[in-house]
């Protein structure tokens, strides 16, 4: 197993928001598709090619519906945050609803967080932890030390597909399906600081912090490619210490391709300038 150790290296604001996170893992008690075909589905003759160029082929798509999933293991606890929402790969912009899981009661008392992703920013609004609920909280994500992998409590759709720009080590596994789309499973590891360096402008500082975040930039991963090497599911595995060691899976589903997302800033006076609770 390839292990990635989390640096202490973020701010305040960071810490903070990584409780909406990696907080939760410790305080909550908590695959799509059947077997691969086989012999009989031709493996494409670089598979490698094929998994780095998936971003590029989400901004050609356009737009599509996302839904996301960031399971957190640590010391026998697993919980997990489910997100829904939308991504526009042409325009980098996007807007998700996460859920977060029940207290240790069973009580599901929190109130979905609104995300809206943007180059190089995470707006979040009903975040808690002191701050007002008619309020949106702003994070640079080029300041957060992983960049926003995990951050959020999930794993921003675009730049998940930007991540893969530094696969390597790629096998073509064989077809499967995904949500009733026949689909092409590929797996191999993918390097932070090699992404970033190929990665699209809007989020290459956010993947430069990652690759200065964590000690080592090698992530297992499982992605899922349509005929028309539309990325339709991602799964990323990530594992860093934070209070101990928390293993993180993050998952992203695609679907609905061209279905239009709107994102709508807030105006500056809704964001919240105070300090944040631990």
């Amino acid at each position: 197993m390839v292990v990635h150790q989390h640096r202490r290296r973020r701010g305040r604001a960071g810490e903070a928001l990584l409780a909406v996170g990696v907080s939760l893992a410790v305080v909550v008690t908590g695959g799509c598709g059947g077997p691969a075909r086989g012999s009989d589905d031709a493996p494409p003759a670089d598979p490698g090619a094929v998994v780095r160029g998936a971003a590029d082929v989400l901004t050609r798509s356009g737009s599509a519906r996302a839904r996301t999933a960031m399971e957190m293991a640590t010391g026998g606890t697993r919980v997990t945050i489910r997100g829904e929402g939308g991504v526009d790969f042409k325009n980098r912009m996007g807007r998700l609803l996460v859920m977060l899981p029940a207290d240790v009661k069973g009580k599901a008392d929190h109130r979905p967080i609104t995300e809206l992703l943007v180059p190089g920013a995470l707006y979040m609004k009903n975040r808690g932890a002191g701050v007002p609920a008619d309020k949106w909280v702003r994070v640079d994500t080029t300041t957060l030390a992983d960049g926003n992998l995990v951050t959020g409590g999930a794993t921003d759709p675009l730049v998940a597909a930007e991540l893969l720009r530094g696969a390597r080590e790629v096998t073509y596994v064989g077809e499967t399906e995904v949500a009733g789309t026949r689909v092409r499973h590929y797996r191999g590891t993918t390097d932070i600081a090699r992404a970033a360096g190929s990665a699209s402008a809007g989020v290459r500082g956010a993947l430069e912090a990652a690759a200065k975040g964590f000690s080592k930039d090698a992530v297992p991963f499982d992605a899922y490619l349509d005929a028309e090497g539309r990325l339709r599911k991602v799964r990323h595995r990530f594992t860093y210490v934070n209070n101990g060691v928390i293993d993180v899976s993050s998952t992203t589903l695609l679907y609905g391709f061209g279905t239009p997302v709107t994102v709508v800033l807030p105006p500056s006076g809704d964001i919240y300038a105070g300090k944040i609770a631990e």
